[in-house]
């Protein structure tokens, strides 16, 4: 599979966000005796950190080095994607999120997926291309994730996780509201 994919800076970065997904998770299940639970929390807020980052990185050096490739865009938002989902089976496994807000937040994510790949093969992707909505909810999300997973008082100062699950829940709000919007834009390719 390696022999397929373009081995440059940016989907190098793209790889290792994926390879972080399983640290997100893992930390949890590390014993005790190595690492406390509050250590576990700062561990995964962390390694979330880190990965938002590398969204952020591999589509810069893809453009900074005109190293644009079918690879990185397809697998940059399926890398995104997973983060968040991992992140979000943990605060469920943590009980810091909603059952509910999570589904909605990872149905929306597959369905938005697969209207994109279809609207793709039908030759129309720029209609339901990326809009505001669905980068503010993004980010909403990956500020809310962060804060859940950290789950404590930042500075004695910050409830993390009263501010995260307001954030959390806005960013269900506007996931509703952006897959609608995405789904509207759709409709008249879905009449043809």
């Amino acid at each position: 599979m390696l022999r397929l994919i373009p081995l440059n800076p940016p989907n190098l970065v793209t790889l290792l966000r994926i390879l972080l997904i399983p640290l997100i998770v893992g930390v949890f299940y590390l014993p005790d005796a190595w690492l406390s639970f509050e250590g576990k929390n700062i561990a995964a807020t962390g390694i979330f950190v880190f990965a938002a980052i590398t969204d952020w990185l591999d589509g810069y050096l893809a453009r900074k080095l005109n190293q644009i490739s079918a690879f990185g865009a397809f697998f940059d938002p399926v890398a995104d994607k997973l983060v968040v989902v991992g992140a979000l089976i943990v605060l469920l496994y943590l009980n810091r999120v909603d059952m509910v807000v999570a589904l909605i937040i990872i149905g929306r994510e597959i369905t938005i997926s697969a209207l994109r790949e279809w609207m793709a093969t039908v030759g129309q992707a720029r209609s339901v291309a990326v809009a505001f909505i669905g980068k503010l909810k993004t980010v909403l999300q990956m500020v809310a994730i962060p804060l859940l997973l950290y789950g404590d008082e930042l500075f004695g100062i910050v409830d993390c996780h009263a501010l995260g699950t307001v954030l959390i829940y806005v960013a269900a709000v506007l996931t509703v509201i952006s897959m609608l919007y995405y789904l509207r834009r759709a409709m008249p390719v879905a009449h043809k």
